[in-house]
């Protein structure tokens, strides 16, 4: 099965949170020396710059591409929060920019991307009607994300609230493993994990489930507020509530899930702060991750292989909903010069070969409807898991996007601190979710001011 070697799947989501911070801060970022981007070579070609990731646009894509496109060249820029920030601020901004679509709020309303609309309906090889549903989170209508033009398109993406484990752990406790076509709920999930817990000594041996939390908390917590009808944010996007029944309810589990003890927080952390390591060494039973994660097993022993399974995204009340916590793709700038040859790449990468590599590579779900079949099905687990992950397609929900707010950026530190005081009992889980509340609201005050 062909593997692209530009991806290292575990930094794809450690940079959430980095990126949004880039799309939060923009207009106020200082001007950090000039950044200019190039705009003709000394042989009369157009330079195109592009800052994205070198683990994910390779130097044999560039060439391919240039070859493909005589007139132009490529300038990479690797990905960096301080140089875009400079760049955008001084109006030299790359020509095509590495973003994730949940968080695209911010970057949208603060009129630094370009409506692609125009070049999709001329397109012959990108259009609206290929897009699947999960790129609606690039769309922005001037008041909310989904609606309105694209602002962006999605390379790829996961439903990153799914299950992975381990049937052999669960053997080993006399447990039945997980449904891969039934969702299990938040609460049967967490009794199901303390069963498969071990400790001794006071030392954890194996732990039960791990939720990737030094990655993400909005994201998942949000989901959960949604899975039970709730709302993370109020109608015109300027203020939340952490003190509803539905907040409350997912504020708790996660306070339970560590006072349990039955995976890593940010109170125990995890080694190299992610699962991976602790999955495949058999000492984690459980992992939540996307479909993504499938392409860390393909060169591991048969052992693992032949044990590993996934499961649909567990449910927190009567919505089933399994959304992307990210949805990475690219945007051009309001202020590139070179809009219509960063379209063309944007058509190659997106449509063309590279895309068609990603989704046999089995590294995240194609953005394209037409693409779903070349996801890999030569393993017996990547069988398993295409069938899981085509009926899982049909729940994949929106994350809410306030544009007055950096998303995960701002929300994770907060949550983190509250859930721990929680944790420790300094205070309950009711006065943890007022003070969320109150200081996410302050972000959100201070967001809506500089936006206006």
């Amino acid at each position: 099965m062909p593997q692209p070697p530009h991806h290292t799947q575990l930094s794809r989501r450690r940079f959430l949170t980095s990126s949004a911070l880039v799309a939060g801060s923009a207009l106020t970022a200082p001007l950090l020396g000039a950044c200019n981007a190039g705009t003709e070579s000394g042989d009369g070609k157009t330079v195109l710059t592009i800052m994205y990731k070198n683990n994910e646009l390779t130097k044999e894509q560039i060439a391919d591409f240039e070859a493909k496109n005589p007139d132009i060249r490529i300038s990479f820029i690797e990905h960096d929060g301080t140089r875009l920030n400079a760049m955008l601020a001084s109006n030299e901004p790359p020509d095509l920019v590495r973003a994730p679509a949940v968080g695209s709020a911010r970057t949208n309303a603060q009129g630094l991307a370009t409506d692609l609309d125009p070049y999709l309906a001329k397109s012959s090889v990108l259009k609206k009607e290929h897009l699947l549903p999960v790129n609606d989170s690039f769309r922005w209508d001037g008041k909310r994300i989904g609606h309105g033009p694209y602002y962006g398109i999605i390379k790829d993406w996961s439903q990153d609230a799914t299950l992975w484990y381990n049937r052999a752990l669960f053997e080993q406790a006399g447990i039945q493993p997980l449904s891969t076509a039934e969702p299990i709920s938040y609460d049967e999930l967490l009794e199901i994990a303390t069963k498969l817990t071990k400790k001794s000594g006071g030392k954890t041996e194996a732990y039960g489930l791990g939720v990737e939390w030094a990655w993400n908390l909005f994201a998942p917590i949000s989901t959960m507020i949604l899975q039970q009808g709730g709302e993370v944010y109020n109608t015109d996007l300027t203020k939340t509530d952490m003190t509803t029944p539905q907040a409350l309810r997912a504020l708790k589990w996660y306070v339970d899930f560590a006072k349990a003890g039955v995976g890593p927080t940010s109170l125990d952390p995890a080694p190299d702060g992610a699962d991976l390591s602790l999955f495949l060494a058999k000492r984690m039973a459980i992992t939540q991750d996307g479909y993504w994660y499938g392409g860390n097993f393909v060169k591991e022993s048969d052992e693992i292989k032949n044990n590993i399974a996934m499961a649909p995204a567990p449910v927190m009340g009567d919505k089933r909903i399994s959304p992307t916590y990210a949805g990475w793709g690219a945007y051009i700038p309001a202020k590139a010069k070179h809009k219509d040859e960063a379209w063309r790449f944007m058509e190659y990468y997106m449509a063309g070969p590279p895309s068609e590599d990603r989704a046999k590579g089995g590294w995240g779900i194609p953005a394209l409807k037409s693409q779903l079949s070349l996801m890999p099905q030569e393993l017996p687990y990547q069988k398993q898991v295409f069938e899981t992950q085509q009926a899982e397609l049909q729940h994949a929900g929106q994350l809410p996007d306030s544009p007055y707010i950096g998303g995960a950026t701002a929300w994770d530190p907060v949550l983190d601190k509250h859930l721990q005081r929680a944790i420790k009992n300094e205070v309950t889980v009711e006065a943890a979710g007022k003070a969320i509340t109150d200081e996410i609201n302050e972000l959100l005050r201070q967001g809506k001011d500089q936006i206006g």
